[in-house]
């Protein structure tokens, strides 16, 4: 397995700048944010380094690889998380039409990876969405497919405060939903970026599932998640979710990463492993965010080498 990092975290860096941070630090691969210009609607989103609409000159292309080659650095995806399944249809249509340029952008650079969510429409249905999808993603993956592009969904609900608020807004979060997903559409180019911290808040096994769904799982997250009991008995499993957990370091939550890894282990998974950073307690200054990368690691290093 290599260890990395999501990109997302250094938003002020420029490509140059985060390559050379990872390099320098000795971490083997990063997962790319590759977000369209303009104003982030949250938290972690909204971040650029790779435009993908710059790919269409060869010496761009040219440049990034090299530019990785030279510094010992590989990029394991080319990362834009999105609502393709959102209500508002003129979002979801510039939603979708990003995505597709950046399956193109992770084609054209050899990266052949693309993590990103399935979305929802977070007014209907899990069966309503569910029509939605049938809809919406069988071309995504024929787009995919005809590109030679793995498509890596991660199962973080989305669902975390009052504007995701009733449901959430990525269908994909479960076992019993993604067994029906694989169903609709059976393509080996369609699986998952799988992070065991969504499964934490939601009181859910998140070691067997790796076994069921070792076949799908194209990509790794390492964040964790920290749930405080007392709030928890405060407020209850209908709350916000933010209301009883916090996003934390891998090490400073709930996640046991001994059995984690142990089980990826396993089932003979050895592609890339992304720390992702959404603690808040490491969002100060730049010199935290850097710690808060290093200290991952190091932790991590006792589990992947």
């Amino acid at each position: 397995m290599k260890l990395g990092f999501v990109s997302a975290i250094l938003d002020s860096y420029t490509f140059e700048e985060m390559i050379d941070f990872a390099s320098e630090n000795r971490f083997e691969c990063v997962e790319a944010a590759c977000w369209p210009g303009g104003k982030a609607e949250r938290r972690y989103a909204g971040v650029s380094h790779i435009n993908v609409d710059d790919l269409n000159d060869s010496a761009k292309v040219d440049y990034i690889k090299s530019y990785c080659q030279d510094k010992n650095v590989e990029i394991s995806s080319l990362a834009f998380y999105p609502n393709t399944m959102d209500g508002d249809l003129e979002k979801r249509n510039a939603n979708i039409s990003h995505l597709r340029k950046v399956i193109m952008a992770s084609a054209k650079l050899g990266i052949n990876m693309v993590t990103t969510f399935i979305g929802k429409d977070q007014t209907k249905t899990v069966e309503e969405n569910m029509e939605l999808f049938k809809e919406i993603w069988p071309p995504l993956i024929r787009l995919a497919k005809e590109n030679k592009v793995k498509i890596a969904i991660e199962n973080c609900p989305m669902l975390f405060g009052t504007d995701q608020w009733p449901g959430g807004q990525n269908l994909a979060t479960t076992p019993k939903i993604w067994r029906e997903m694989f169903s609709i559409i059976d393509s080996s180019y369609f699986g998952l970026n799988y992070d065991p911290s969504h499964f934490v808040w939601q009181m859910m096994d998140y070691i067997k599932p790796i076994y069921e769904f070792k076949d799908k799982i194209f990509h790794v997250h390492y964040k964790d998640i920290k749930v405080y009991e007392d709030k928890l008995n405060d407020v209850g499993v209908m709350a916000y979710p933010l209301d009883f957990m916090s996003p934390k370091l891998p090490g400073f939550g709930d996640v046991d990463w001994a059995k984690y890894v142990s089980a990826l282990t396993d089932i003979g998974y050895n592609g890339y492993t992304c720390i992702e950073v959404e603690d808040r307690a490491f969002e100060g200054s730049d010199e935290s965010v850097r710690k808060s990368l290093l200290l991952s690691q190091r932790y991590l290093r006792q589990f992947v080498i």
